[in-house]
């Protein structure tokens, strides 16, 4: 794999509608460009006016240096509405290889990806999900990094974009999730921020686990829930993203 040239420390440091322009001037590969050249909403932008996508990908491992996706979830949607005509859902094939523990956790055999297409077939596709939106995601050290990865395999560039975590939005919210030594003692549990814990504690309803269409609608009802709960439809965008 090529490397590309880093981002510039000068351009990192720009908030996230500028870092765009500068990208969409240096990207190289097309869907690259198109998607900085979209843009990015101004960090005080009401959360209710801005335009998301729910992102889930399943993958081979936690380890994005060495493990890859091998499905990919999407949705697009706002505070308002969860648009279900719009979704995507992929099963991809992987570079690296299925490992047992991995196909037991999701599901998706090597069978499934024999005729599955590569990432780069269906980049496009992707992308025009992507373009114009912020993605939300349940736990950021895994769509971001494997993606980044991802692109640089087959595009020789990588990406840059900021994201609504809703995992960090449940740490913020329970700072104290972790019992004392006398706590744990007395029996307390550690309060769980994973997904499907997390939507109960809004009355969401279960939904199975491990598909990654599944867990990005799971992702977006989450985000319109922690909004109604805690913030507002007038919070500013810049308040939320990573």
């Amino acid at each position: 794999m090529s490397e590309s040239q880093p981002v510039p420390d000068a351009i990192k440091r720009l908030p996230w509608p500028e870092q765009y322009q500068a990208l969409a001037n240096s990207a190289r590969a097309p869907v690259l460009k198109a998607f900085y050249e979209a843009g990015c909403v101004a960090p005080e932008t009401p959360v209710s006016e801005v335009p998301m996508v729910a992102l889930d990908f399943e993958t081979t491992g936690l380890d994005a240096e060495a493990h890859s996706i091998v499905s990919i979830g999407l949705v697009p949607f706002t505070l308002d509405a969860i648009q279900l005509g719009q979704a995507k859902h992929w099963v991809v094939r992987p570079r690296l290889p299925l490992h047992q523990l991995s196909v037991t956790f999701h599901g998706i055999t090597h069978a499934d990806i024999s005729e599955a297409p590569d990432l780069s077939d269906i980049l496009e596709e992707v992308f025009a999900s992507l373009n114009g939106r912020i993605p939300v995601v349940h736990f950021r050290h895994i769509e971001r990094p494997f993606l980044e990865v991802a692109l640089q395999w087959r595009l020789e560039e990588g990406i840059r974009f900021p994201v609504i975590d809703t995992m960090a939005i449940e740490a913020h919210l329970h700072p104290n999730r972790q019992p004392s030594l006398l706590q744990r003692l007395t029996g307390k549990k550690q309060l769980s921020i994973r997904l499907a814990d997390s939507r109960t504690r809004y009355g969401l309803p279960h939904y199975a686990a491990h598909n990654a269409l599944i867990d990005a609608i799971a992702t977006a009802e989450l985000l319109q829930a922690q909004i109604r709960h805690h913030f507002s439809p007038q919070t500013p965008i810049g308040d939320l993203w990573l």
